[in-house]
């Protein structure tokens, strides 16, 4: 089988990653009933490279040459720095194998001050390095070369799925645009998250930073026969309430961290728990470490209470409880928690609704810039 060809340039701006899963969304009036369809996303990447005219001319070969076949395709989103030099002869490369997908069998990318990239086979790979199936040697500019001078970058298998794109600025100076549909997709493990009640709570702290944007609604029909009032019939139980989340992750861990979350939400199959960080119940008085009743400025009838889900910002830790009674109490209302906090509450405690909620889409594009990866998701309210 002849060797695939490398597609060497490295990439100079903006990666876009896509994650495509595909999800049978059966609902009811009552819910709802998903089916995933496809358990490994789709993965197509997108990217820019700043190429001279050298590079430029190389670019358009490579795709004349081998267009509809398989490509080696170095992943520049998840390149990581190694934590030594590196010098000709050497049989491995220290740095965190967790942190990307560097597989045994396969190659890795090396390239030194942002030059093409060059392949080397992975023998094996370790915790805290790769072991190489042979010694380093023209990989490498010099006899030694420092570690933040280079660039290592897993390497998997894809396809072009468009057209390289070739913009010029002058004559030795353009960008190359190339999207390549990725295979063998990882099976990535979901990060360790605060659970309650078997769900995950996604409380990344640049979701709290960012504008949340959110939707109220009920699935309803207006008939309207045009000789009388317009009447609403609900079509379902359900109140809705959808979002539009952006979290951003700096650094390789997070980075990581953020592709394993959206592994595990699997499309629009898997739900979770997101805080409204709203601030919904004020409390009006404190509670001690025992208490399970809290009370609070009224916000909402006493029914709606019931069964509802809570965060609570404590100062050792994140709180989760459920409201099971409600009543009034003078001005105010009474709610009674699951359990108490084991710790007393005081009055300026910030306590928001929890929201059980899944992602409103199947595909699922990332932002990867040079030093932090961005991702916008719509989600939706589901039943408890």
């Amino acid at each position: 089988m002849p060797e695939l060809p490398l597609w060497s340039f490295p990439a100079a701006q903006e990666i876009t990653e896509v994650l495509e899963w595909r999800t049978d969304v059966l609902t009811s009036r009552a819910g709802e009933q998903r089916i995933g369809l496809r358990p490994r996303p789709r993965e197509i990447v997108t990217f820019r490279h700043r190429l001279d005219a050298l590079g430029m001319a190389r670019a358009a070969e490579l795709a004349r040459a081998g267009f509809a076949g398989d490509w080696h395709v170095p992943l520049w989103h998840m390149a990581l720095q190694p934590n030594a030099d590196l010098a000709q002869g050497a049989t491995e490369i220290l740095l965190d194998t967790g942190l990307s997908d560097f597989r045994s069998g396969e190659l890795v990318a090396i390239t030194v001050d942002g030059r093409e990239a060059a392949a080397v086979s992975i023998a094996s790979v370790l915790a805290d390095r790769l072991i190489l199936a042979e010694p380093l040697g023209l990989q490498l500019p010099s006899p030694a070369v420092a570690a933040p001078r280079i660039t290592v970058a897993p390497i998997r298998a894809g396809v072009l799925t468009s057209a390289i794109e070739v913009t010029r600025r002058r004559q030795g100076d353009g960008t190359v645009t190339a999207s390549f549909l990725l295979r063998d997709a990882p099976d990535l493990v979901a990060p360790v998250l605060p659970t309650y009640l078997g769900r995950p709570v996604q409380t990344d702290p640049s979701l709290v930073r960012r504008p949340l944007s959110a939707s109220l609604r009920r699935a309803v029909e207006y008939v309207d026969t045009g000789f009388g009032p317009v009447v609403v019939e609900p079509l379902g139980d359900v109140f809705e309430r959808s979002e539009t989340i952006t979290l951003k992750a700096q650094g390789p861990f997070a980075r990581h961290s953020l592709r394993r979350w959206l592994w595990s939400l699997r499309g629009r199959q898997a739900s979770f728990w997101l805080p409204t960080w709203g601030r919904e119940l004020q409390l009006r008085a404190a509670m001690t470490s025992g208490s399970t009743l809290m009370r609070v400025a009224p916000v909402a009838s006493l029914q709606a209470y019931v069964g509802r889900a809570i965060l609570l910002e404590m100062p050792t830790a994140l709180r989760f409880r459920t409201i099971t009674a409600a009543i009034a109490e003078g001005a105010d209302h009474r709610l009674t928690l699951s359990s108490n906090l084991g710790e007393p509450v005081s009055l300026t405690t910030r306590v928001h609704f929890l929201t059980a909620m899944r992602a409103d889409a199947d595909r699922v594009e990332i932002q990867h810039g040079a030093v932090a990866s961005e991702v916008t998701l719509p989600v939706v309210e589901v039943p408890a």
